[in-house]
């Protein structure tokens, strides 16, 4: 079978390379499945560049969520799983993949392998964000950075599903118009204000924001904390535009909160937490509150051009390869 594997850590595009490879065969507790969609992020650019905390050992196969029909099954396995469609955290691009049973979940009728690959990582890491880190509660405010991207827009839609009001911060027509698309009550073109703490605070009249999700960081981030309201709480999800120094002293003067939010490591201290977030985003897809927004898919074989492209930013929503087999 085929998978992409990464022999050299680089830019996605030189280094990654398709192989060819045995096929796996499940373990107690696992099972193997027919991958038809894979779910990519900018994490996994930074494990192929090698700057990611998690550094797995050469060679690799890059991926976040897997989604496709189970083909076989371990030891302690139902067999009445075969023939099923689920999803996963982990995995990766190759054309069959072995994951653990109890970690993988069922996709409901209706929603496609792709759109099912765009909800562990990002539905996940947001719904911890915003209910488990910030409490975010119906009639507040949220501020969301990023918000055309696959963390952004699952922001978007789990903030609206909250009852909060979304400002969203995007930059260019396009990024603008696709939160706009996913219901967010104000978007903000970066790009085209000369100040977006004067323009959040124009929206928000005076009092700033309840809660900033902020998966950018750099300047974006020190913009961001200058919009918070009192009592507010900054969530630091992700340094995609650099790691940026923190004033204390104005985190004081407005006594806000800056939040954490290691999603990942939260998995690992208590694992049953994931069964219960992925249940609560499905409920949410079957209300129709979350409809992944997905970048136009790429075909398996472009898999290396899909997370250069995630590294370059030209992609609004989530990046999905997909597979026919």
């Amino acid at each position: 079978m085929r998978a992409w594997q990464v022999h050299e850590l680089g830019d996605p595009i030189d280094r990654m390379v398709l192989d060819e490879v045995d096929p796996p065969v499940p373990g107690p507790g696992r099972l193997v499945v027919n991958t038809e969609a894979v779910g990519l992020a900018f994490p996994d650019v930074l494990q192929v560049r090698g700057e990611y905390q998690v550094k797995p050992p050469l060679p690799f196969v890059p991926g976040s969520e897997t989604a496709g029909t189970v083909a076989s099954v371990g030891e302690g396995v139902s067999s009445d799983l075969i023939g099923r469609r689920v999803v996963a955290l982990g995995g990766g691009l190759a054309e069959q993949i072995e994951l653990p049973a109890s970690q993988s979940f069922e996709v409901p009728e209706g929603l496609s392998s792709a759109k099912a690959a765009a909800i562990p990582m990002n539905y996940c890491t947001t719904w911890f964000a915003l209910h488990d880190r910030a409490h975010l509660a119906a009639g507040e405010t949220l501020l969301v950075t990023g918000a055309s991207g696959g963390v952004g827009s699952a922001a978007i839609q789990l903030g609206l599903a909250a009852g909060a009001r979304v400002i969203a911060v995007a930059g260019g027509p396009d990024k603008v118009a696709a939160c706009e698309s996913l219901g967010a009550d104000a978007v903000i073109d970066h790009r085209e204000v000369d100040d977006l703490v004067e323009r959040v605070r124009e929206l928000t009249d005076g009092k700033g924001v309840d809660v900033a999700y902020d998966p950018v960081g750099g300047e974006t981030f020190q913009q961001v904390r200058r919009c918070m309201a009192w009592n507010g709480r900054l969530l630091v999800v992700g340094f995609v535009a650099g790691i940026p120094k923190l004033a204390t002293n104005h985190v004081l003067l407005k006594n806000y909160s800056v939040v954490g939010v290691h999603w990942g490591a939260s998995l690992a201290r208590d694992p049953e937490s994931l069964p219960s977030q992925v249940a609560a985003v499905m409920a949410l897809v079957d209300e129709g509150a979350v409809d992944p927004l997905l970048h136009p898919p790429y075909a398996f074989e472009q898999a290396s051009r899909a997370l250069q492209d995630i590294y370059d930013r030209n992609v609004v929503g989530k990046v999905v390869a997909t597979l026919v087999l």
